[in-house]
């Protein structure tokens, strides 16, 4: 199958790109009598063109990294390079100590079946002090088992006080909870992640599914020839410095959100201001969305 191309990427801190549409597993690896078709829904992404791919040692307690395991495990033995799959796992707060980071993340690679993984985050704000949890982090990539590592779920608070610890200015990334029904990030955690070229994850941007088929989306999508869920992905692939990461449990579902790339372009001044008024951006500080 002919990969189809991608239309954006996200600059982050290092300096690499990436795809700005990445698939998100939570919901993966539950049921082991589903396991074999996960694993062909995700070689079916991987011929696509998904590249970016994002899991948990949360999701089913480790199986959605099995199964995403298992399915690079089959496209790097028919020939994928590794260099070419962007893989990002998490590490619970109740790991965020320096050994338990480490452990955590063996564990995940294990299952992942990977020597290294991307970018690793810190799944929700932990009790443990932030320093502690940096010096994990540092001591996974000194020993080349993670390149990058960041945060999920903190609010500005919290990236400011991670910023401010030794270290902590190393965060590559901050992945939260963003869409068009959920649009408080932009007030002020949005924009001061720009200002550290921090990307921006937002992790259930079609909100659990409630925009795939949202009325005030409908006559827009019937005007571009699209379907409401591509219209809500497409207008979060073109804010500046966000990736967005949808699940599909599908080959139909793949290839719709993918082609939402292409969709993002062809939104006009006009599209644009009518979804304001429908979702309208934040007037105030809100708390953070959690799903």
């Amino acid at each position: 199958m002919t990969s189809l191309p991608a239309a954006g990427t996200v600059l982050f801190p290092s300096g690499e790109e990436q795809p700005t549409l990445a698939l998100g597993t939570c919901g993966y690896g539950a049921d082991p009598s589903a396991h074999a078709a996960e694993v062909a829904t995700l070689r079916q992404a991987l011929d696509m063109g998904w590249r970016g791919f994002d899991t948990a040692e949360m999701y089913a307690d480790g199986g959605a990294e099995a199964v995403l395991g298992l399915a690079l495990e089959q496209a790097f033995r028919a020939g994928l390079a590794r260099e070419a799959v962007w893989v990002v796992s998490k590490v619970l707060p109740e790991h965020a100590f320096e050994a338990g980071v480490i452990a955590a993340c063996e564990q995940s690679l294990r299952r992942l079946r990977l020597d290294c993984i991307d970018l690793y985050l810190l799944h929700w704000p932990s009790p443990t002090p932030l320093a502690e949890t940096v010096r994990g982090f540092e001591q996974l990539q000194r020993r080349g088992r993670i390149r990058h590592w960041g945060v999920s779920n903190f609010d500005l608070p919290q990236l400011r006080e991670l910023l401010a610890v030794p270290g902590g200015s190393a965060c590559a990334a901050n992945q939260v909870h963003y869409s068009l029904g959920a649009r408080g990030v932009e007030f002020d955690l949005l924009p001061a992640q720009r200002v550290h070229q921090m990307p921006l994850l937002a992790y259930s941007p079609l909100d659990q599914g409630e925009l795939a088929d949202h009325p005030a989306l409908r006559d827009m999508a019937a005007r571009h020839r699209a379907t409401p869920a591509q219209i809500a992905l497409a207008w979060l692939l073109r804010q500046p410095g966000v990736m967005a990461l949808p699940k599909a449990g599908s080959a139909l579902h793949l290839r719709h959100n993918w082609a939402a790339q292409g969709l993002s372009a062809a939104l006009q001044q006009d599209d644009l201001a009518w979804l304001d008024r429908h979702f309208p951006p934040p007037a105030r500080k809100l708390p953070l969305s959690v799903r």
